[in-house]
């Protein structure tokens, strides 16, 4: 596979992975992307949610990005946002030459990335008049809502405040519209750091705006489980099976097989 890494501003970064496009495998010369976000509570970005995450999708024929976005006070100011709208822009404008369908470009966020993965396709940023959108999203133990059920440090890190009404702007559970592109998520009943009540807010969000969605909850499980592999967790071959889900969702989703 070829990599590159492109920086963004603010300081964030963009890691491409893209496979191969060759005349010995003339069936698939283009390909979609996903877009993988790491969780870590706007104040670091969790490696355990990165590589190890894009790496299923490369195995399956797409092509992947990892985004580094900005934490902590760099989080303010709708920064991991720009940059998540900067990271899509470059993937649109080089899709000619890196192979990429633009149309078929997922993000794939967990707990806070899965924030920040859904604010790309729902929030705006203030001033931007060209925001770039997801046209699938991926979403594993979401933050989603800054009331009663809020994972309460992400909306500290993104207002900069404790008040509320500032944290609010950022609850995305009143955001979705029919204009929201497909959603896939999964979360666990267990989850005591983003309760699972985030995910079913989410749901009905989705289900009032008529968006094409598939859900997962898992008996089992704390937060930031990722893979669910000896890698990035303790193993679980069940919990692990949300991969293999989410593939064939977004196979349907993109019209994208390879077997």
């Amino acid at each position: 596979m070829q990599q590159i890494e492109l920086e963004l501003a603010g300081g964030g970064v963009l890691t491409v992975s893209l496979r191969a496009s060759l005349d010995a495998m003339p069936a698939v010369k283009q390909r979609p992307l996903v877009l993988v976000v790491p969780g870590g509570g706007y104040n670091h970005v969790s490696p355990r949610e990165g590589d190890p995450v894009a790496l299923q999708f490369a195995a399956a024929g797409y092509h992947t990005a990892v985004l580094t976005y900005s934490v902590g006070e760099g989080a303010q100011n709708y920064q991991p946002l720009r940059q998540l709208n900067e990271a899509l822009a470059l993937l649109r404008q080089n899709a000619g030459e890196w192979h990429i369908l633009p149309d078929k470009i997922a993000v794939c966020g967990f707990s806070a990335g899965g924030h920040l993965a859904l604010s790309g396709a729902v929030l705006d940023i203030p001033g931007e008049t060209a925001q770039q959108r997801p046209n699938a999203v991926i979403l594993g133990y979401p933050v989603i809502t800054a009331g009663e059920f809020a994972h309460r440090g992400s909306f500290v890190q993104l207002a900069g405040s404790e008040n509320a009404a500032a944290q609010q702007v950022f609850t995305l559970e009143d955001k979705v519209t029919s204009d929201t592109p497909p959603v896939f998520v999964w979360h666990t009943m267990e989850d005591k750091t983003v309760p699972v009540e985030n995910t079913l807010l989410l749901l009905a969000a989705l289900r009032r705006a008529g968006v094409p969605c598939e859900a997962h909850l898992f008996e089992k499980g704390a937060h930031g489980t990722s893979i669910s592999t000896a890698e990035v967790d303790a193993a679980d071959p069940h919990r692990a099976h949300w991969v293999a889900l989410c593939l064939e969702w977004l196979g349907e989703t993109f019209g994208f097989k390879l077997s």
